[in-house]
């Protein structure tokens, strides 16, 4: 069962647990940011003009580069 909680995910994607979990959070912080960035772009649209999409394309480009 632990096996299968913790270990499947991360070995499908070739990587050990904690490989995973440092690829993932750093994921989460990259996301929170540009969320922050939109909204910020919400209410001032000359602010932050292309960062939100620029951290998204950067984060699209690194999950297709794993090479599922």
């Amino acid at each position: 069962m632990i096996q299968r909680l913790f270990l499947d995910h991360p070995a499908s994607v070739d990587e050990s647990y904690l490989d995973h979990a440092r690829f993932a959070a750093g994921f989460s912080f990259w996301l929170i940011l540009a969320g922050l960035a939109a909204a910020v772009h919400a209410i001032l649209p000359f602010a932050f003009d292309h960062t939100a999409s620029g951290i998204i394309r950067r984060l699209h480009a690194r999950i297709e580069s794993r090479g599922r």
